[in-house]
């Protein structure tokens, strides 16, 4: 990261850069955007014991909260926190959580549960399980915040969308193009739909189901993402995602949804979900999802199957599946070359 930040300062393009991949994977990217169409107004980052404790006692006794450590990228640190025998306030800061007052936890990795006092689980987040924090279930060490903020500390507070339940609408980009749309469904009884403890269904880009997210996204806060997030002068990553929970709209029976988390550094393939997981094989996936995969994967290759293998040639490919197999190749062909000259006319006129 230090060898690629040297070559920005020296005005040569970098991309995408560390501090892009740094500030969008960021949980406290979540802050940053909590005014935009996708996001969601009472979001809280902390750094800090002092904030941390402060914040979570008063937002977790205004609404159930999810609070997320910044490290990992499959649930762990993440968790869901309802509060037990006491009523929630009717507004938000009217009051404060106790030491003693009681809570139920869902860890997101794998969709356990623990109970714990609001001082034992804000104890487990600064220092880790044992002494005041007491026994913990969970298979992580807690201590989020860590080596501070420099060091990626930190806890994000977001309020629990209860519709959560029913699945995470994935975005996967191509810089600003929409390549492909995923309902990520938790298994029966969970609300987690991280790595392969979800049901996927797959949607093309234009799928009706999904158009008003498009437009509200794609078109409306996508062009002024990155000043969002101080990145201005750095173009969008190539390949990443945007995840949004549903919750319910201004309307009786609309839905909005709401960004839960960007991700521009290990972007998953969600169509290899069934060989997701220790002792899982490709070969548990299907070829629709094995043909649809590798269309990103390998920049439209799943149509060049013909030619695939020892001995093959790419005249094998029928001309159909060539031009389908090239659509892909071509725009993230364009996306690139369109990134690289964004960053060339920012450099020429600094």
């Amino acid at each position: 990261d230090d060898m690629m930040r040297s070559f920005v300062a020296k005005g040569k393009p970098v991309w995408s850069s560390p501090d892009v991949q740094i500030q969008m994977g960021a949980k406290d990217a979540l802050v940053k955007i909590n005014d935009m169409s996708v996001g969601l107004p009472d979001t809280y980052a902390y750094y800090d014991a002092e904030a941390l404790i402060s914040g979570f006692k008063k937002s977790c006794a205004f609404a159930p909260r999810v609070i997320k450590q910044n490290r990992g990228s499959a649930g762990e640190g993440i968790w869901l926190c309802w509060l037990l025998e006491k009523e929630y306030c009717k507004t938000l800061g009217e009051s404060s959580l106790e030491d003693s007052d009681k809570l139920k936890l869902m860890e997101m990795n794998d969709n356990h549960t623990e109970f714990h006092t609001v001082g034992e689980f804000l104890e487990f987040c600064v220092a880790g399980p044992g002494g005041a924090a007491g026994e913990w279930k969970s298979v992580f060490p807690g201590q989020y915040l860590k080596g501070g903020k420099e060091a990626g500390g930190q806890l994000v507070d977001q309020r629990l969308l209860p519709r959560i339940s029913e699945g995470e609408v994935r975005m996967l980009m191509v810089k600003n193009a929409l390549f492909q749309i995923i309902h990520k469904k938790p298994v029966e009884g969970g609300f987690s739909a991280v790595g392969g403890i979800n049901i996927p269904t797959f949607y093309a880009p234009d799928a009706p189901e999904y158009a008003e997210l498009t437009k509200k996204f794609v078109q409306d806060d996508i062009p002024i993402l990155m000043d969002a997030m101080g990145l201005g002068d750095q173009p969008l990553p190539l390949i990443w995602t945007g995840d949004f929970i549903p919750a319910d709209g201004p309307e009786p029976g609309s839905t909005v949804y709401i960004v839960g988390e960007f991700n521009c550094s290990c972007v998953g393939c969600s169509n290899f979900g069934a060989a997701c997981g220790p002792g899982k094989e490709l070969s548990w996936v299907s070829d629709e999802n094995y043909l649809e995969g590798m269309k990103l994967l390998v920049v439209g290759c799943s149509n060049f199957g013909a030619a695939c293998g020892p001995g093959k040639e790419l005249s094998w490919v029928s001309d159909e599946n060539y031009l389908e197999g090239m659509k892909l190749t071509k725009l993230v062909g364009e996306k690139a070359i369109e990134a690289v000259d964004e960053i060339k006319a920012k450099l020429a006129a600094a």
